[in-house]
């Protein structure tokens, strides 16, 4: 699993130009899930999601994490993410869950972080979205579990 995530001071995602989720202060993130993933896998990324210290502290030291400011998370589905790009000029996707396996995780994911008491906005799995942020730093990090 992997979750490109950005320090945002917000973030929305549209599908047919209707906003369905947004936040404010907080971690836009983008989740590919992986062939190999399942639910421990999700717990870990959960814990890692929501412990890491991106947010700047009194003395400007990235030394908060999104549940120490209680920011927002805005997740959106991104297979992309799990594309093969080592060589050649097209990527390849035979490393991506298949479409069911991937939608059960990321919802997994999504309650998971809920069920912490953490303020959660989603995309549409599976859907064409228009994704916007304003990047805070810009600060961009991708995790890996």
């Amino acid at each position: 699993m992997k979750a490109l995530i950005q320090r945002v001071t917000e973030a929305s995602v549209a599908v047919e130009n209707k906003i369905i989720g947004e936040i404010n202060q907080g971690l836009l993130v983008l989740l590919g899930v992986e062939k190999q993933d399942d639910e421990t896998t999700v717990d870990k990324m959960v814990d890692r999601l929501l412990a890491y210290r991106v947010f700047s502290d009194a003395d400007g030291k990235m030394n908060l994490s999104v549940s120490d400011i209680q920011g927002g998370l805005l997740v959106v589905s991104q297979f992309t993410l799990a594309a093969d790009t080592k060589k050649g000029l097209r990527p390849g996707f035979s490393s991506a869950a298949k479409p069911d396996v991937a939608e059960r995780l990321y919802k997994l994911l999504v309650e998971n972080i809920r069920a912490r008491s953490m303020t959660v906005a989603t995309g549409q799995f599976a859907a064409d979205m228009n994704v916007s942020l304003v990047n805070d730093g810009p600060v961009t990090f991708l995790l890996e579990v």
